[in-house]
This record gives C-alpha cells, structure tokens and sequence, in this order.
C-alpha cells in the first residue's frame, strides 16, 4: 500500500492553504525568501499527494494559485533553484541529445507468451536454488525505460535506456514531468539510482491527439509512441507541455541494501517516488500465471498501456545467487499478453529489400484498428509463409500486432482474391536473381542493388554505429541516386563541391558531412564491426568481439571455435560471422574500406590473477565507478557480486557504505578493505589500473 503523506508542520500552505497573498512590492526579500521556501516545500508535498499517494487536499484552481506565487517570487527576488518546482517549465533547448554511461546495467529480460515457458522459468530458478521461492508479480509498462539518478536526495540526472550501458541523456526532459520529484522526501538514501517507465496516460493521449488534429499536425500512433518522441524532443519546453507521467519499478543503485523486491516497492513511495498500484506477491508459479490472467482482463479498465507483467525471485539474495546473463536477469521473466488482431482486406502485396539483402513480402492493407493503433501493412515474413498462409490480393484477413513490430497476417479468413501472390525471381529493385536459402529470399546483387547499398550506408552512419550525423534515409537515398555514393568506402570521397551542386545542400551543412565522415576515420573497434551489418551481430554482440579480440585483423581471422568462446556467441552466430567474413563480395568493400578507416584497437580480457576471489562493492569509489571496479575484477578472472556471502572474499568501501552490508562482513568474518586497500591488493596481484 502506497503510505499518505504526512505534511510538513507549520507551513500555511498545505492543508486549507490561504491563497490571498500580500503584493510583491509589500515584503521584504527576507520574507520572500521565507514564503518561497514554504511554497516550494507545500507544492512538493502536493505533487506527492497526488502523483504518489493519489489523494489530494487541494484543487487544481488553488495549486496554481500557489505555483504561480512562487514563480513571481522566484523571479522578483532572484529566488530561483535548480531543484525547485517551477524549473519543470523546461530549460534551454539543445542541438542533440548527449549519451552517458548508466550508473548500472539496465538490462532486458527474458519473455513469452506461453504458460509452459514461465513454468520452465520457475522450475529452472527452483533447480537452481533448491526451495520454493516467492515471486513479486509487476505490470510490464509500454512505455520507454529510463535511469534516474538523485544525489544528497536532489534530482541529479536522467537518461534513457538506450543499449542497456548507455543512453541518451534527457535530464531537462525528464525534469518537467511532475510526478519525477526533484527532491526526495523523508529519510532517503544519499545515492540512489532509478529505472522507470516514462508513458503517456491513455486519457491525455487521446486528448492531446485531438489537439494536434485540430492544428492540422499528424497524430501520433500509440500511446508509447507519443511518450518516447516527447522524452526525445530536443526543445524541454516543448515536453513541459506533453502530458507525461512515470511508473519506478527498480533500483539501480542506492547507498542502502535491500532485502526484498517488496521492501524496495515499499520504499520508493516513502522517498516521493510513485509506483503501480497492482504490485503483488504470489507464493508460488501458479499464483504468478493467475496474476496475469488477472492484468489480462483488467488491462482496458487501465490509464495506461501495458503487454504483460513481469514476475521476479522476491528475495535479494536469491537474485545475486540466480545471477544475469550479459543481456537479462535470471531471475525474472516477462509473461507477455497475446496479441491483439482484427480482421481488414488486403489491397496489393509488394516485396521490400532488406540492408542483407533479405526479401520481405508486406501486405497493404484497408486500414484497421488494432489495439489503439491504425495499420495499414503488416509483414508475410517470406515466400513460405506466403504459400502457408495461401493468401491473395483481395483476401479476407486477421492481422494481429504485438509491441511495436510491424504487424502480422495472421490467417486469410476468406478467399476473395482471383489468385494467390506468386513470389519474383528477380530482384523488384535491381532486377538481380533472387536466391533462395531454406524458407527465406535474397537478392544477389550485394551492394550494387540501391536498396541494400542505402540501407547499409544508413546503418553504418546510424548513432549505434559510425554516429555520422547528417547522414539520413533521405540524404543517403540522394546521393545513391546522384551516383556520388555506390560504396562505404565511397562516403570518404565526399567533397563539400560534390554535396552543393546537389539540391538543398548549402556550403555550412555539406562542410559539417564532410567533417562528420572524416571524423569515423579511426573509430571504436565496436562501433565499425556494428557498422558492417555483420549478420546478427549488434552492439552487444560487437562489444563482446573487440574485447574478445582486441583488433579487427583478429575478429576477421577467426574461426568459429574461437569465435563460439565468446560469451553470448554460440554456433549459428559464429558460423554467420565466418560466412560473412569468408564472402568474397564482403571481402572487397572491407578492403576498400579499410584504405580509409584505421579501427582502433580494444582493450581485451586482463587475465585470471583474481581467479577465485569474489568482491562485494559498497560507497562510492573515487577510481572509478562501481560498475568499472566490478568489470575490472571479472576481466582478471573474479567475480563481483552484490551481497556479502560466506564465499565473499573481501567487501571493498568507500564513501558513505552501506551499514548492512558492513554488519553482514563482520557477521561472517569477511574482510573490509578501503579503496586504498583495494588499488594495493590489486597491485600485489599484478592488475595494473
């Protein structure tokens, strides 16, 4: 149960506020100062009465009266604060979104839709920690995921989750949505670090599409649509003026332990932070499925958006003994609600080219309502599931969608159509033979067919990659067609002549492309073999290799024995490396490529002299960050863990510990070191830092 708000003792303005305020010109700045700070601590208590424990004492009319107040106080006396409710108007606008490291991982988690999978899920957790366990069930927000962090309890920073180790920093964005508190309350921690799910409430999503629609501007197409590309407006003013709102769900970080999933839940509410009213425990697997048969048929009756609910080990040290793959915990699963179909009529079928050259066959569809958004295509995946489905132009179909993928033809409901779709030979866009691999088409015509050479060029510049701004689906589909880009290598060729005798470029934005590209000469080795498009390999996957490998000679030369010894890396990934590396095609434009772009060399694996030594962090180090400190001791052969056990070896503290885990060292005899301490065991052990 979220806790009620106890007000604050003597301050005028929280229960039955008096809202006639003297003139400005009337007080002194003493008592201005004085009135500011009451109202700042009043409409903070009033945000939590309502965004938190969703009880207010006061009306909209008299909130703003007191919002105002402060505002024109602030403002007369030079009385403004950076943590003070009125800096949610927004700040300046910025020309791009900065990335920063997170302060943890915030990682994904593994789901399905199957009852027989959370069953696994329960059986592989219970094999794993030889008892019954309790699990706290959540709902999974449809929404997009960001860090927020507090210090000293003022509202430090925010980002989004972005690959899970960095993100996009959108402090001022996050800043002015109101149920974010810019200052915690009662007793909180001195660090603490958030995840939350930013959404738009269904009510205001549906009130601010009309608004848009009556300026004449394009509506936006869900709910997690419009909360991800207002989190991402460049202008905060303009996110002051969405109506956005905030679920947390998880700690990151904190300078106090926990020991339960629940007890965390408990917390948040008491430090001003909001979360979901249909938290709940369930004793066993079983009562975890009734949950979310429960959510299922609630979710419309909901104010916002959600596909499934999450279902988590409760207690702390079972999690740190379950652990996480590099990607997802191992001890939560996302039991995900079915997708939501109707049924509409299919128009005309069209193949698109894929980056790898990969056919999709899309159906265009009479536009249809599922589950809140209007579509009107959805994918046939490929020539096989064509001829399963045995569907036609004209035909009856199901269409279902499920997040934000395309969506689906699920069954033809009837055959209306004269004949069924008959897949090409040839390439719609190049003309080039199509060759077929198991129930999948290709296009043979590599980097010399427009479609796959845009799409490449475009994933090489893209943010994950290269980072070459100025280089978008439209830019990049002019200068294919200009003639002036029919290569990667051939974007380093660019000259500022060849970009101003083009349409719409000026002598300041071709300047800035070609700085821009000259820039990636000598990139992260894991963002230029993310840049290649090797099949199946992101960012994570690319990380993995450059530290694995450390130069990109090694990564191209290896076998697929070496290359399955990478963590995450297993035989079908291995063998799509090797066959990409081994593509004579391939092989020409990397050496092309490589006349331009000097890959740096990563940083590989530190060896094993910390072979059996497990540590436990506690406090902020001043050397590097806890995360660093973890990594270096697991790229030297530890393990880092998050409580103190009988098989710790030493916990290290630094700044403001946390006292449990302390009391817990001392319990079972484990040593404490100082940073100082650390750096000198670990230059006993031969680590260099």
């Amino acid at each position: 149960m979220t806790p009620v708000a106890q007000a604050p003792e003597d301050n005028p303005y929280i229960e039955t506020p008096d809202t006639d305020f003297a003139p400005v010109d009337a007080i002194d700045e003493q008592a201005a100062r004085e009135q500011s700070e009451q109202l700042r601590e009043a409409i903070r208590y009033h945000d939590y009465r309502y965004y938190v424990a969703n009880d207010p004492v006061v009306g909209d009319r008299t909130y703003d009266v007191l919002f105002a107040r402060l505002e024109t106080l602030e403002d007369e006396f030079d009385l403004e604060r950076a943590d003070s409710p009125t800096q949610r108007v927004g700040g300046d606008p910025v020309d791009e979104l900065d990335t920063v490291d997170h302060v943890a991982p915030m990682l994904s988690i593994d789901q399905s839709g199957e009852a027989a999978d959370v069953r696994a899920f329960d059986e592989r957790v219970r094999d794993e920690l030889d008892t019954d366990v309790t699990y706290v069930c959540e709902p999974k927000f449809d929404g997009l995921s960001v860090e927020v962090v507090y210090e000293d309890g003022s509202y430090q920073r925010a980002a989004t989750r972005g690959d899970g180790q960095r993100g996009d920093d959108v402090t001022e964005q996050v800043r002015t949505i109101p149920a974010v508190p810019q200052r915690l309350r009662g007793e909180y921690p001195d660090r603490l670090a958030v995840r939350g799910e930013v959404y738009m409430p269904r009510d205001a999503f549906n009130e601010f599409n009309r608004d848009r629609v009556e300026r004449g501007e394009e509506p936006f197409a869900n709910p997690r649509n419009a909360a991800a590309g207002t989190l991402r407006q460049l202008d905060p003013s303009v996110v002051a003026e969405r109506p956005l709102s905030v679920f947390f769900f998880s700690v990151l970080d904190a300078s106090v332990d926990f020991e339960t999933h629940t007890e965390r839940n408990e917390r948040l509410p008491e430090w001003g932070l909001r979360v979901s009213s249909e938290v709940e425990l369930a004793e066993d697997i079983e009562a975890a499925i009734d949950y979310r048969d429960r959510l299922l048929d609630a979710r419309d009756d909901l104010d916002y958006e959600i596909d499934g609910v999450v279902i988590k080990v409760d207690e702390m040290a079972a999690c740190e003994q379950l652990g996480t793959t590099s990607r997802a915990p191992r001890w939560a699963f996302a039991y995900k609600f079915p997708a939501r179909s109707e049924q509409t009529t299919v128009r005309d079928i069209v193949v698109q080219v894929g980056r790898t050259g990969r056919l999709t066959p899309v159906a265009l569809l009479d536009p249809v309502d599922v589950g809140g958004v209007t579509v009107s295509r959805a994918s046939l995946h490929n020539p096989e599931e064509i001829a399963r489905l045995g569907v036609a132009v004209g035909d009856e179909v199901r269409v279902k969608r499920a997040g934000d993928v395309i969506p689906d033809v699920a069954e033809v409901v009837e055959d209306r159509g004269e004949a069924h779709f008959e897949f090409p030979d040839t390439c719609p866009v190049c003309s080039s033979p199509v060759e077929r691999e198991g129930p999948l088409a290709f296009c043979t015509g590599g980097l010399a067919c427009p479609a796959q050479l845009e799409q490449a060029v475009q994933h090489y510049a893209s943010r994950d990659a290269l980072d070459i701004e100025g280089l978008g689906e439209k830019s990049v589909a002019q200068l294919v067609d200009a003639g002036l880009v029919d290569s990667l290598s051939a974007l380093y060729e660019l000259t500022v002549e060849d970009l101003t005798d083009l349409e719409g470029w000026g002598e300041t934005s071709a300047t800035n492309l070609v700085a821009e590209i000259d820039a990636t000469t000598a990139p992260p080795l894991d963002d230029f073999l993310t840049g290649l498009g090797i099949p199946e390999v992101g960012e994570t996957t690319a990380r993995s290799l450059a530290q694995a490998f450390g130069t990109f000679e090694a990564v191209e030369n290896a076998t697929e024995d070496e290359l399955r010894e990478v963590d995450d890396i297993g035989p079908t990934v291995a063998e799509e490396i090797r066959g990409f590396f081994e593509s004579e095609q391939n092989r020409e434009a990397i050496d092309d490529l490589l006349a331009y772009v000097s890959p740096q060399e990563a940083e590989t694996g530190g060896g094993d002299q910390l072979d059996g030594l497990t540590f436990v962090f506690t406090g902020a180090l001043d050397r590097f960050t806890r995360s660093e400190a973890q990594e270096l001791v697991e790229r030297h052969g530890g393990s880092a863990t998050s409580s103190v056990s009988g098989n710790t070896d030493y916990l290290v503290a630094g700044d403001n510990p946390g006292q449990s885990k302390q009391d817990d060292a001392a319990t079972v005899e484990v040593p404490i070191l100082s940073e100082a301490e650390f750096l000198d065991l670990l230059d006993a052990k031969g680590v260099e830092v």
